[in-house]
């Protein structure tokens, strides 16, 4: 057989006498293979690689013989079906098509409608993830115009022009969204949720990520808009509700410091919702407002205030305000601005080995840079497109993810939050 292919390769189309020749000696090793394709849809580039595009012209004629039998060989098993030639057509790879020499079966008689359907052909125009597979590629960091360049090598290779690619991937980004969007939560017991925000030229795509009681993250939802304000927070929160997230069951929030989604988050789930502001967030606005000078000891100074009780760690926030208040008002103003919620992990007296999860919006931020990274070849952003991009990419990355570190005192947490003061580890043991 191997022999059959190089000759076959070679040549490049095979003759209706070779192929013929072909089937005869291979028929019966490609039903199997026939099968599979119908019924299961097997890998088809494994079947190019090993045998060649001939091999897959040849398991389409064998396809018709088995609904009109072979060709001018006898009667047909369908009385009313003939053979009516050849013409080239596509199927659908993982990644690409290929073009083909395909036969053709009619009915007898005149007028249209008559054309008999090859079911192997007809199952290689299920191109359904070819759309993933490429928007896949595209996550990667491939352009459109190098996609090209990343499938493998094929001189028949068609429909992978820049245009097609991004229709392709459109249409598997808005899917991606769409999957997002619909998921249910009422059977998730949510814990924690993080929201944070990014950029997209000039659009904004806030993105929610919630912690369970065992640990496991879930991407709960995304939104668009002009900016981070306030009624794109609420939408947000609001479609949560709606898939799901009991508002009266108390959570934490981790944000990132953002005025307005703090305002949503008193507006649908209650005034007495606690909320964990981003000590990095903190750090880099307090920071960003200083010199060069005063960062390295500013810096270790609000740390240091932060691993006190929350009434001293507020009074040490303070006394670093006043001293920066004569020569940095912008600073020592950030630095107090939502102090009390800089706080609210201590305060709740939250164990410390959950902190470094929850003290920050990393759990957020650390995708949101691999959507930064997925997304660094596009230039131009229009509307709708940093939401069906975020959403592929968040969804691409949550494969990957993990349980949050410290997750086994989680349940501290959902004591403290349901208003018991859990018991120490030391008086469980």
């Amino acid at each position: 057989m191997r022999r059959n292919y190089h000759t076959i390769d070679k040549q490049g189309k095979v003759g209706e006498r070779r192929l013929a020749e072909f089937l005869v000696r291979n028929g019966q090793a490609l039903l199997p293979m026939l099968e599979l394709i119908e019924q299961s849809r097997m890998a088809i580039d494994e079947l190019i690689d090993v045998v060649g595009r001939a091999s897959l012209e040849a398991v389409l004629q064998l396809s018709a013989v088995q609904v009109a039998g072979p060709p001018q060989q006898g009667k047909a098993r369908e009385p009313d079906v003939v053979w009516h030639g050849r013409q080239p057509g596509r199927v659908c790879l993982k990644e690409r098509q290929l073009r083909v020499n395909r036969p053709r079966l009619r009915r007898k008689g005149r007028g249209a409608g008559k054309e008999v359907p090859i079911p192997v052909y007809q199952a290689l125009q299920q191109d359904t993830a070819t759309g993933e597979r490429m928007l896949e590629i595209l996550l990667q960091g491939v352009s459109t115009r190098r996609y090209r360049r990343v499938i493998p090598e094929m001189a028949d290779t068609v429909g992978v022009s820049r245009s097609a690619v991004s229709r392709e991937a459109i249409e598997a980004s808005e899917a991606a969204l769409k999957r997002l969007l619909e998921r249910r939560f009422d059977q998730v017991e949510l814990l924690i949720i993080y929201i944070d925000g990014m950029r997209f030229g000039d659009q904004c795509v806030l993105a929610a990520v919630g912690v369970d009681v065992e640990g496991r993250k879930h991407v709960l939802a995304l939104r668009e808009g002009a900016t981070e304000n306030a009624e794109a927070a609420k939408d947000l929160l609001q479609h949560l509700v709606a898939q799901g997230v009991d508002p009266s069951r108390k959570r934490l929030f981790v944000i990132d410091g953002s005025k307005a989604l703090r305002t949503a988050i008193h507006a649908v789930f209650g005034a007495e919702t606690p909320v964990q502001r981003c000590r990095n967030h903190k750090l880099r606005n307090v920071l960003g407002r200083l010199p060069r000078e005063p960062q390295a000891q500013t810096a270790s100074l609000m740390r240091a205030a932060w691993k006190l009780n929350p009434k001293e760690g507020m009074a040490k926030f303070r006394q670093i305000a006043a001293w920066l208040e004569h020569d940095y008002p912008e600073a020592a103003a950030a630095l107090l601005e939502g102090l009390e919620e800089c706080f609210t992990l201590n305060r709740l007296d939250v164990p410390r080995s959950l902190h470094r999860c929850l003290a920050t919006s990393n759990l957020v931020d650390n995708p949101h840079s691999g959507v930064r990274s997925r997304t660094r070849r596009v230039c131009r952003w229009r509307p709708g497109m940093p939401a069906r991009w975020s959403a592929a990419a968040f969804l691409e990355m949550e494969k990957s993810f993990r349980k949050i570190m410290g997750y086994r005192d989680l349940w501290a947490l959902k004591a403290i939050l349901n208003g018991s003061q859990p018991a120490t580890r030391e008086a469980v043991a």
